[in-house]
């Protein structure tokens, strides 16, 4: 996608999630203890991806998944147990190497492959069904929109992704946030209205031909997200 601020906040997510913020996020995402806050953001992110799951199909042998921003790969691991032959990509080469060692050995009913890269990158080719769990809510409302346009023409199926609400709690979080030192910030969060990224969804040119379908916010302490589903229309 030629935007030079997708490109800009892209290699910032790069940076934070590959270095600074990567053993705070293997922690996280794992069964080890965390604080209070961050007890708070893992059950919420637990129950997004039960969501997520949720509206998607129970069996998807013979379907090809993109788990794009899959992180330390606990989502691209349940589709590959419905059977879906994932694709699963992240920024951070640092993730990737964690995902890859969490992956537990024997039989899967399907199947993941790894990538370090742009989720947006056309090689990764086409697919029955997109997921983008929290992998979008650093981007500008523009660059969001003109990114689920590039995903929505390499998918056939649903398209799925999260987006940070724009509530007065999350604004506060966020002031708050910029309070850290500059070197240990991640890159913010862009809070944007749910009717406004139905409105975007339907003006762009490269998503007209989809509509948008069930939406569903997760709110649990620090963390609030609000999950998406986009189908052809």
């Amino acid at each position: 996608m030629d935007s030079a601020s997708y490109t800009e906040r892209r290699s910032q997510i790069e940076a934070y999630f590959d270095r600074t913020a990567v053993d705070a996020w293997s922690r996280l995402t794992s069964d080890a203890p965390v604080g209070r806050i961050r007890a708070t953001v893992r059950a919420g992110r637990d129950r997004m991806r039960a969501t997520i799951l949720e509206w998607l199909p129970v069996d998807l042998r013979g379907r090809r998944v993109l788990d794009a921003g899959c992180g330390t790969g606990a989502l691209a691991v349940e589709l590959a147990r419905r059977g879906a032959e994932v694709v699963a990509v992240d920024l951070s080469p640092t993730l990737v190497g964690l995902a890859q060692e969490r992956m537990m050995p024997g039989p899967m009913a399907g199947s993941v492959r790894f990538a370090v890269g742009d989720m947006l990158g056309t090689s990764l080719g086409r697919f029955d069904h997109v997921v983008a769990m929290d992998s979008l809510i650093h981007y500008r409302a523009d660059d969001m929109v003109r990114a689920i346009g590039s995903l929505a023409q390499r998918t056939d199926r649903s398209l799925i992704f999260t987006f940070a609400p724009r509530t007065p709690a999350l604004a506060l979080m966020h002031a708050v946030g910029r309070c850290f030192p500059r070197g240990d910030r991640a890159p913010a969060i862009e809070p944007i209205a749910a009717g406004v990224i139905h409105r975007r969804i339907g003006d762009d040119s490269a998503v007209g031909s989809w509509r948008a379908a069930r939406t569903q916010r997760i709110a649990s302490g620090f963390y609030t997200s609000q999950a998406m589903e986009v189908l052809p229309a």
